[in-house]
């Protein structure tokens, strides 16, 4: 059973730093490629950042420069280290496959204050 669970979230102020964690189990971690999504009430999910099996990694426009998805495949745990949040980074943080399966966990909470 595929389990993903999230943690690391929390309240921030604007120009603050968070890393998230997300570890992965029930599946073979390390040929997948992985990412975090995110999602504000009544908006749909987001895919912010995504990594490939060999380290390479994408962004979405917004958090460029500021966001960096890393894995460790012996632990089976994904991570997003956020810098320079800002009021728009506020939402629930999910980890998932970059193709994502339906075995979303709880998500873990990012709020930035101004």
């Amino acid at each position: 059973q595929v389990q993903l669970v999230e943690s690391g979230g929390g309240l921030v102020q604007a120009g603050g730093s968070l890393t998230l964690s997300c570890t992965a189990s029930g599946f073979i971690f390390s040929p997948k490629s992985m990412a975090w999504y995110r999602q504000v009430p009544g908006r749909q999910r987001e895919l912010v950042a995504a990594i490939e099996p060999d380290g390479a990694t994408t962004y979405v426009e917004s958090v460029k420069g500021r966001f960096t998805i890393s894995r460790d495949n012996a632990k089976n745990t994904l991570y997003l280290r956020m810098n320079s949040l800002n009021s728009e980074d506020t939402a629930v943080y999910y980890c998932n496959l970059a193709r994502p399966i339906n075995a979303w966990g709880q998500g873990t909470q990012v709020a930035v204050s101004v």
